[in-house]
């Protein structure tokens, strides 16, 4: 059984966050219709033809945060328009914005408009900097509100003497998708308590700080702050990375020095290490860490990473590979753990939700739509006769 099987969900969002929440909605069965403007669409369609971003045929971001939906281009400049979306929301369970707010009051989609023609609807409202507050109207993207202002950007450069890290298209917006999902699925909780619905959102801000929470926590506690050394500086050398042989990236996390550091040291050809007094107790290896990680440069340089994964596993050592998007499709444990599957009557892999409920099947992933292509369908279902519809189509309401 799909859980959201019957819900009826209004996507009225654009670009990613608040879209995402819909399209966990959509895996879990609910039947989500996505507004657009006519013509060319919702903006996001237009992000892989940015410079810099991945060459491609297909509209890969579109395919991953609009499948499972309906699409509705509807027209929302015009008081018809409205009126659709307004008759729409009437019998709706869930409507999702990300629409400025002054934006939300010209075209009456405000939560206290719509509520007042469905006192059962969530209403979950996705902002950049939150909805109170001087800068409530600010407009933002994740790599502003979230990645810029959250300390992020800051904290995670390569070191300290190194400009402020580049964010990655969505980087912050999908796991804020997932925030926002998050609140309408308490909110259904409490309906099926009380009856009645509820607004429910989130922010970039928000998630962003939340993101960055460890560091933002020690800041408010008073924290004094260490700056981010080189790599080869850095205060572990069995919590750094390191290059392979064949110019390939492995990340060590050891946690449990004290156990593994023998086992690590033999898998590295440097068992003398063991007797060194140089290395001795766990401080001494902190303290001469940039010494040591010299040593295990070399020695990772001696073989081709796909080597040292094999040694590592065996070894039982935690550590991960540098992974390139390149890898991604032949992941086996990706693909094994249905992180990656494949959409509906297609062999192209997409990216599943990143949850599973048991005893509760996801649809198959279905690819998103193209500009208004379900407008007649979703028309009639509303209650528009063949005759209204056209009409609204010669007046380029509706495309």
């Amino acid at each position: 059984m799909s859980i959201f099987e019957g819900l009826k969900v209004i996507d009225c969002g654009s670009f990613i966050a608040a879209p995402t929440a819909a399209t966990l909605l959509g895996d879990f069965g609910a039947d989500v219709i996505k507004i657009e403007p006519p013509g060319a669409g919702d903006a996001f369609r237009q992000v892989p033809k940015l410079p810099g971003m991945p060459r491609s045929d297909h509209p890969y971001g579109w395919l991953l945060d609009n499948r499972n939906k309906r699409g509705l281009a509807l027209d929302l400049s015009k008081p018809e328009g409205q009126a659709v979306l307004h008759r729409l929301s009437s019998t709706a369970d869930v409507f999702i914005t990300n629409y400025p707010l002054a934006v939300r009051r010209k075209l009456a989609i405000g939560y206290e408009r719509l509520a007042t023609t469905n006192d059962r609807l969530i209403y979950a409202s996705f902002t950049g900097y939150g909805e109170t507050g001087d800068e409530a109207g600010k407009p933002g993207f994740d790599v502003t509100a979230y990645w810029a202002r959250s300390g992020l950007m800051d904290m995670v450069r390569s070191d300290a003497s190194t400009p402020p890290a580049r964010a990655l298209a969505g980087m912050g917006d999908h796991p804020s998708g997932v925030s926002l999902f998050a609140a309408i699925a308490v909110a259904l909780y409490q309906r099926e308590r009380t009856g009645r619905g509820t607004q429910v959102g989130s922010s970039l801000l928000a998630n962003g700080v939340w993101s960055n929470g460890i560091m933002a926590q020690a800041a408010l506690c008073g924290a004094t702050f260490t700056p981010r050394p080189p790599r080869e500086n850095l205060f572990n050398a069995l919590g750094c990375y390191y290059r392979c042989r064949d110019g390939r990236w492995l990340l060590l996390a050891i946690v449990n020095e004290q156990r593994d550091w023998p086992t690590v040291a033999k898998c590295l050809g440097l068992d003398d290490l063991l007797t060194d007094p140089r290395f001795a107790k766990q401080a001494d290896r902190f303290a001469r860490s940039s010494e040591l990680i010299a040593l295990f440069d070399a020695a990772f340089a001696t073989r081709d990473r796909d080597e040292w994964r094999a040694r590592l596993d065996a070894a039982g050592i935690v550590f991960e590979c540098v992974a390139e998007m390149g890898d991604l499709s032949a992941d086996r444990q990706m693909l094994a753990a249905g992180v990656l599957v494949p959409f509906e009557n297609d062999q192209m892999l997409t990216i599943d939700s990143p949850f599973f409920i048991d005893g509760a099947t996801k649809v198959k992933p279905r690819k998103a739509p193209a500009v208004g292509e379900h407008s007649a369908q979703i028309l009639r279902e509303a209650g528009y006769d063949d005759a209204a519809i056209a009409g609204m189509r010669d007046s380029k309401v509706v495309a």
